[in-house]
């Protein structure tokens, strides 16, 4: 006989972190996730259970395959996987491990979830996300999304929505938040008279530099 693992029966539901693609229904409707390895052809509900990938008739996790929801224990790995540049458009989920699960030395694998919040990653220009557009790609019926600035989304002419819509298409209480812009990143919103008095800021600055440095080199 195998050697069972051992019980757990916490009294809250362990909690977790991962990183995911925000998804959208085609016709606007209802918002889902999918995953960034295992499982990513399965979009996910905020509240939902976990299917074998494998296309297997056992529940998952189980113990001899690596189907089930994955998330690790600190919030602190799961943002280093959005430094990759394949990942960088992924959402931070933080979730609530339910059900059974198998606990390792990082995280867990097991057999439902949901999750509690998702912190949205700054547009490509550096802006914190006011919203998520359509990042090009997806699955059968979903449209992958990505975060984007206020400027951005419009410019780009492309399908979105805003971050409290997400929220209220997922349902369940999802709490969305936009992570802080990167720093130094040029405010979204400025218009050519705003980066003109930019640039004319600038231009005084280098100026001034080069006066100085013009005095220390008469001095020495």
């Amino acid at each position: 006989m195998s050697p069972r693992l051992p019980e757990e029966r916490p009294k809250e539901p362990p909690t977790g972190y991962k990183i995911a693609h925000p998804m959208l229904s085609h016709d606007g409707t209802r918002a889902a996730f999918t995953g960034i390895s295992l499982g990513g052809s399965l979009p996910y509900g905020v509240l939902d259970q976990a299917r074998c990938a494998y296309g297997r008739r056992h529940s998952a996790p189980h113990r001899r395959c690596d189907c089930g929801f994955h998330c690790v224990h600190a919030r602190a790995e799961a943002e280093g996987l959005l430094c990759t540049a394949e990942h960088r458009s992924a959402a931070l989920l933080r979730v609530a491990v339910l059900g059974a699960y198998i606990r390792f030395e990082r995280g867990f694998r097991y057999a439902r979830q949901r999750v509690r919040a998702m912190t949205v990653q700054p547009c490509d220009c550096g802006a914190a996300a006011t919203g998520l557009a359509d990042a090009g790609w997806g699955r059968p019926g979903w449209r992958a999304l990505e975060g984007v600035c206020g400027r951005c989304g419009h410019d780009g002419g492309r399908a979105a929505v805003t971050l409290p819509r997400f929220a209220a298409a997922a349902g369940e209480g999802l709490r969305v938040t936009a992570a802080p812009a990167v720093p130094g990143a040029v405010p979204a919103g400025l218009g050519l008279p705003e980066l003109a008095a930019e640039a004319a800021l600038l231009q005084a600055r280098l100026d001034w530099f080069q006066s100085e440095l013009g005095r220390l080199r008469k001095a020495d």
